[in-house]
Order: C-alpha cells, then sequence, then structure tokens
C-alpha cells in the first residue's frame, strides 16, 4: 500500500518544500531593493520563454550570455541580503540571541558604568541585595522605572537636578534617584582624592549587604564597595564577572536555596 503511495507522496513533498523556500525569499526581500531584482528576473524569463517559443536564435543566444554574467554580478551587488538571509538560518545565530533578562540588563549597565569612566562623570549606583533599601528610597525621588542605559545616564548629566545623590536599583528596577546615604566612619579606605560620593558608597555597605558603584569625577575610575570593602580601579571584565556572581548566581545554587526554604516552611507548619 505505501509502496503505491510512493509516486504521489514524492511530488507532494517536492512542491512543500519549494513553496516553503519561496514563501521565505518572498517574506524576507519584501519590501527591499533586492524585490526589484526577483522581479526583473521574472520578467526576464517571460522574454526569455517568447523568445524560445519564437524561434529566435540569435536572440538566445545573447539572453543565455547575459544568465552568465549576471548571475556573478547578483552574488557581488547583493551580498549584504544574502549573508542576511543565511544568518537567520544559522543554528548559532539563534543561540546567542538568547540572552537573559539579567544579561541585558548587565551588559546595559557595565556600558552605562564605563561611559561616565570615560567621560568622567561622577556618579554613585547602589544595587539591592537581600537586605531592603527602602528606607533610602522612600527619602529619594521615587522612579519605579524599568532600568536602561539611556535613563540611567540621564539621572547622573550635570544638568539634571537628580545628579548629586545616589541611584538605587532592585533587580532590573531603577527604583529611585538623589538618595542620600550615610558616610562611613572609618575612612581609611578612603584617600585624599576621593570626596564624599566614596564614603557614601561605602557607608551603605557597612549597614547593608548592598554593593555600590561609584565613578569618580577626577580620575574616571570604578569603583565597587562591598561588606565595608572598597575595590578601586575595576577594569570592565572583572566588574560584569562581581556582579554576575553575586546578583547571577547557578542554578544549582537557586534550586538548593528553594528546597531549603520549602523545607524550613514544610517543618514550621508540622
Amino acid at each position: 500500500m505505501f509502496q503505491m503511495l510512493v509516486p504521489y507522496l514524492v511530488p507532494a513533498i517536492e512542491i512543500s518544500i519549494i513553496s516553503a523556500v519561496l514563501y521565505y525569499l518572498l517574506s524576507f526581500f519584501w519590501n527591499t531593493r533586492a524585490m526589484d531584482l526577483a522581479l526583473g528576473v521574472v520578467v526576464f524569463l517571460t522574454l526569455f520563454l517568447i523568445v524560445s517559443w519564437l524561434h529566435f536564435p540569435v536572440l538566445q543566444r545573447l539572453m543565455h550570455s547575459f544568465v552568465s554574467v549576471s548571475m556573478i554580478a547578483m552574488l557581488i551587488i547583493f551580498q549584504p541580503e544574502l549573508r542576511l538571509a543565511l544568518s537567520k538560518l544559522s543554528v548559532k545565530g539563534k543561540k546567542y540571541e538568547k540572552l537573559t533578562e539579567f544579561d541585558r540588563f548587565l551588559e546595559g549597565l557595565t556600558n552605562s558604568v564605563y561611559r561616565f569612566s570615560e567621560k568622567r562623570i561622577g556618579a554613585l549606583i547602589l544595587l539591592e541585595n537581600q537586605d531592603t533599601l527602602d528606607e533610602f528610597a522612600t527619602r529619594a525621588i521615587m522612579l519605579n522605572s524599568q532600568f536602561s542605559s539611556e535613563l540611567l545616564e540621564s539621572l547622573f548629566l550635570s544638568s539634571s537636578p537628580l545628579h548629586d545623590g545616589a541611584v538605587i536599583i532592585r533587580g532590573t528596577t531603577i527604583l529611585a534617584a538623589a538618595a542620600i546615604l550615610p558616610l562611613a566612619d572609618d575612612s581609611s579606605q578612603i584617600s585624599r582624592a576621593m570626596g564624599t560620593r566614596h564614603r557614601a558608597a561605602l557607608g551603605i555597605t557597612q549597614l547593608t549587604d548592598a554593593l555600590s558603584i561609584v565613578i569618580s569625577e577626577e580620575t574616571g575610575k570604578v569603583s565597587i564597595a562591598r561588606d565595608g570593602i572598597m575595590t578601586r580601579g575595576v577594569k570592565m571584565d572583572r566588574f560584569k564577572g562581581i556582579l554576575r556572581s553575586i546578583f547571577n548566581p547557578p542554578k544549582s545554587e537557586i534550586v538548593a536555596k528553594f528546597s531549603l526554604q520549602e523545607w524550613l516552611k514544610s517543618w514550621k507548619e508540622m
């Protein structure tokens, strides 16, 4: 029975494959300059069929010669469009498109921080961890806005009325701006070149488990403070590594933490 259906199945499969390829090509090249080329090819094929049907030998030879040259020209002229079309079929390309929300946040934050550093724009950014920072956020200007590099950078412009204090970030949300933080009591880690911004960055980490990011207006150096310890002159790769290790733990660690919380909850209910 199956062998009897094979002669009918093969043409059906071939037609389906050809239809899918044509649909992909048309949807990709629609409203682009390559679409004009596709219409030109259709017109050329129509003319070729007419010339063949009327038996014009000279025109047939000219058209054959034109086709051999135009194929090479098409590959050269439309190289960018062809490269983009093939990249969409690439498995590797799709793999790297799947970025997590934290990856996007980290990339945006890193770019902003090191743009501040390059332009020597003073900034103080506070990343909330387990300890809540509502006490400081409520006394600041509440924003509750989704993080974006553009918003963060606009807050620290000298023309902005919010540039003096700290920006508090909770998760991937800019919680508040112009926050006033307590200054460090022990200033042994603060050099003369550092001012109030660095003392505030260190002081809040002596009271909470938050992570402070401070950019020096004088030198442009990026410093990170955590648990009352300040690390100065942090480079971009190390910056990403520190934040990823603190705020994006491995999945196994998250599962273990969740399991422990569930066990404690069930134990209390007993």
